[in-house]
């Protein structure tokens, strides 16, 4: 049996190498894998010694010879293939290590120069990887580290891949070749090229939004079904998700979570995860409809929930703390679909022994301080299909600060107003368009979400606050979007709110900002709106 090594990441290669010849394998390899290789004491053939044509081009060109691609594609039941190669000398390959050149972290760096770029485009590794793929019957294609102990597995037991695993590093193969094709095209096609600017020192600006996407995601799992029972659904993720989002987490008990649940967890989870203090998020049908902070766990939650236990019926729960033995009591009185938690505590999960069909899921937090929204645990891109299409729109991650908030009524905010304003924007950003919240002491009072008029929602947060026993008296409002007429601020100032924080940017904002002076309360403007559909 041959195998032959050429990689960019050498991790445990030599490892690997060293298990392979112990199993009698012969060993060819290329470059800078080979004189590792021979350094390590292993007997090791270079691909230029058997194709008998030297590497050139600085390395460019290398493998791509018949006696490397023909020994990869000859199937060995077709008499006609195997008598082909031995009359041209060539020999099987029975085994090909590759991973390719790193293109992709190439192109991260800062500063990263189109020549650079470019280097890094590999050739001959995805073209010997397609020809193994393809030929997987004969053929095992290993393109991952990861893949080695299943390798070395099969071939001690058994002296060779079984047709399972040799499909399923086919596969794994061809899905590595379309990510890295895709990660070129992504780079490429968004390059604002400048001719006048060609060098090899050129650092090209690059496109938000690149002339082809050619997003990549790998499947978790099939879902049961979708929204509704008639469609289907399954979990794909990032190929490199971002720390503490969604699909970093992992299920302790429960049922499978379910289309809907997942979609109701993420908007919960991205909401809970932007407070700082502990803070408790109940979410129903993607809109929060309770959310607190406290000073524990079990604080945030019982706040939450007045807001309106009975939406809270059935919902999603995200805490930013771990869940405790007091809290975790105290939320199992409720039916609660999903739980989520940086941690739970023993005492916390043996609760919850006795509701096996609640999920609990435990998701780490990001680690605070992050620079991206990626190290901050958020998506860069938001995606929506629409018919025959994809919206594609950066992610709304705009985070409201004090000396942004503009005043600009005769009253001024109180310090408690204003750190209660601070968090209704935060809520009202997670609440479907046109959303009102009320908010008092840190906690919401009353949630008016994804009405075609915002004089609705205003009316139906003071429906349900006052349906929760809850006063909205003293409360301080959010609106998603400007007020366009002064009716909108009346029916929450008639409803108790004594401040509110809306965008601006109304050609009546004058007119709304008298009807705030001529009603006594305070107003502010944000000047970023919300909209979330």
């Amino acid at each position: 049996m041959n195998a032959l090594l050429s990689v960019s990441d050498k991790t445990g290669i030599v490892e690997f190498a060293q298990a392979l010849h112990a199993l009698g394998i012969r060993l060819l390899s290329t470059g800078g894998t080979a004189k590792l290789l021979a350094e390590s004491g292993l007997p090791v053939t270079e691909v230029a010694e058997v194709t008998q044509f030297p590497e050139m081009l600085d390395g460019r060109v290398k493998t791509l010879h018949p006696k490397v691609h023909g020994g990869l594609l000859a199937r060995r039941e077709l008499p006609a293939h195997m008598a082909a190669l031995k009359e041209h000398g060539i020999d099987t390959i029975d085994l090909l290590v590759v991973n390719l050149y790193p293109f992709e972290a190439t192109v991260a760096k800062a500063g990263c120069t189109l020549a650079d770029a470019i280097e890094n485009i590999d050739i001959g590794g995805p073209a010997m990887v397609r020809s193994a793929a393809k030929n997987w019957k004969d053929v095992g294609v290993v393109t991952s580290a990861d893949q080695y102990d299943a390798v070395l597995g099969e071939l001690k037991a058994a002296g060779k891949l079984s047709d399972k695993l040799r499909f399923a590093l086919s596969v794994a193969a061809f899905n590595r070749i379309a990510q890295y094709d895709g990660a070129i095209s992504d780079y490429l096609s968004s390059i604002q090229f400048d001719e006048a600017k060609l060098s090899e020192s050129y650092v090209p600006e690059r496109a938000l939004f690149p002339g082809q996407s050619n997003g990549i995601f790998t499947k978790i799992q099939d879902l049961r079904y979708g929204e509704n029972s008639h469609q289907q659904a399954a979990l794909y993720r990032d190929l490199h998700p971002a720390p503490g989002s969604i699909v970093t987490g992992v299920q302790l008990q429960g049922k499978e979570l379910s289309y809907n649940n997942i979609a109701d967890a993420d908007a919960a989870w991205e909401c809970v995860k932007s407070f700082k203090l502990p803070a408790c998020v109940i979410v129903k049908h993607a809109n929060p409809c309770g959310v607190a902070v406290g000073t524990s766990a079990l604080e945030a939650y019982s706040k939450a929930f007045q807001t309106d236990p009975t939406s809270a019926f059935g919902g999603i729960i995200a805490l930013n703390r771990p869940v405790d033995g007091a809290a975790a009591q105290q939320i199992a009185k409720q039916f609660v679909e999903v739980l989520m938690a940086p941690d739970f505590t023993p005492e916390a999960l043996e609760v919850f022994k006795a509701k096996a069909n609640v999920r609990l899921m435990k998701i780490a937090l990001p680690a605070s301080g992050g620079a991206t929204a990626w190290e901050q645990g958020r998506n860069l891109m938001d995606a929506k299909r629409v018919g025959s299409g994809l919206l594609l729109q950066t992610a709304d991650n705009h985070e409201l600060q004090l000396p942004d908030v503009k005043v600009v009524t005769l009253k001024q905010p109180t310090q408690e107003e204003m750190q209660d304003l601070m968090f209704a924007w935060k809520v009202a950003k997670y609440v479907k368009s046109n959303a009102i919240v009320f908010v008092k002491g840190g906690m919401t009072m009353g949630v008016g979400a994804g009405q075609m008029s915002r004089l609705d929602s205003a009316r139906i947060a003071s429906i349900k606050a006052q349906a929760a026993g809850l006063s909205l008296q003293n409360t301080v409002v959010a609106s998603d979007a400007f007020f366009p007429f002064r009716d909108g601020l009346d029916v929450v100032v008639d409803a108790g709110a004594t401040c509110v924080a809306q965008p601006g940017g109304s050609m009546r904002d004058q007119e709304v900002i008298d009807a705030a002076n001529e009603r006594g309360v305070a107003m502010v403007f944000t000047g970023v709106r919300h909209f979330r559909h």
